[in-house]
């Protein structure tokens, strides 16, 4: 995988990665949006069938995260730019993208302020808006989730001291099929979420600011294909959350995993590169 700083017009960096399927060439490049606390570094898991199906994986460290500047009071619509000049710089005109968990929304901005660009989008557990009208945003979520996004409710300060406090991990987010999956395959997880934490609050806090902030663009304007997949079991992101998206983007398709977390929906993500590679086919 090869890794590239691209240093912008207003001095800041974007680390990206960028890896070829391989034994073949490419024929749809993929944009991996990560969660919170990750960095960008595309799924290992799916590396596989993604070569089997000519897919070009990018990833981009949001600002904060890796090798990216910090750009505070950022909104979730600002990854759209950042993505075009990341394909810009890599010559790659059109593209898909595919995001998990926190990365779904911004996979989801991209797909709604860049038309032109995006031929179809995958949103994994991802979050609904926070101003979702007819959505408890909060309802089915873990204790120490939703403490964390409520702080950020409050604004920056009260987020900052929440992250200060140093609280330990509530292992009840993740249900036991989701610790499975982060034994096994997705022990993978290691690899992007120690980086990201090591370095500091800075990205998981504008994160989760911008989560809880209007995103700056709107679900409807979507009109490229959208494949959204949710485990019923997800105590992370709860399922309501893909439902209102499902109802609200005009191209949507919603696959409920019953049996299912945050993390072991993941172990159906190839059948999503599957779905996603037969949209751009017949695009």
């Amino acid at each position: 995988m090869r890794e590239e700083d691209l240093v912008l017009g207003d001095g800041r960096t974007l680390h990206f990665y960028d890896h070829p399927p391989q034994g073949r060439a490419a024929e749809l490049a993929v944009f991996w949006h990560h969660g919170t606390p990750n960095i960008g570094r595309p799924p290992e898991p799916l590396f596989e069938v993604a070569a089997e199906l000519g897919i070009r994986w990018i990833g981009i460290d949001r600002p904060g995260y890796g090798g990216s500047t910090p750009v505070s009071g950022r909104d979730i619509a600002s990854v759209a730019a950042d993505v075009a000049r990341v394909a810009d710089r890599l010559g790659i005109k059109h593209f898909a993208v595919m995001g998990h968990s926190g990365g779904g929304p911004h996979a989801l901005a991209c797909a709604a302020l860049l038309p032109e660009r995006v031929l179809a989008a995958v949103n994994v557990a991802g979050l609904a808006p926070f101003d979702a009208q007819s959505l408890d945003w909060f309802a089915g979520m873990g204790e120490f989730g939703a403490a964390s996004l409520r702080a950020g409710v409050q604004g920056r300060a009260a987020k900052t001291y929440h992250e200060g406090l140093g609280l330990e991990f509530d292992r009840e987010m993740f249900t036991p099929e989701d610790w499975d999956a982060l034994a096994g395959a997705w022990s993978w997880f290691d690899s992007v979420v120690r980086p990201a934490v090591t370095q500091g609050a800075d990205g998981l806090i504008d994160d989760d600011l911008a989560y809880v902030a209007p995103w700056g663009f709107d679900c409807a304007r979507i009109a490229c294909p959208v494949l959204l997949v949710h485990g019923l079991r997800d105590r992370v992101v709860p399922a309501a959350h893909s439902e209102w998206l499902a109802r609200h983007c005009r191209s949507a398709e919603l696959w409920q995993r019953p049996d299912d977390g945050h993390i072991s929906v993941l172990n159906y993500a190839a059948s999503s590169l599957v779905w996603l590679r037969g949209q751009v086919r017949t695009a």
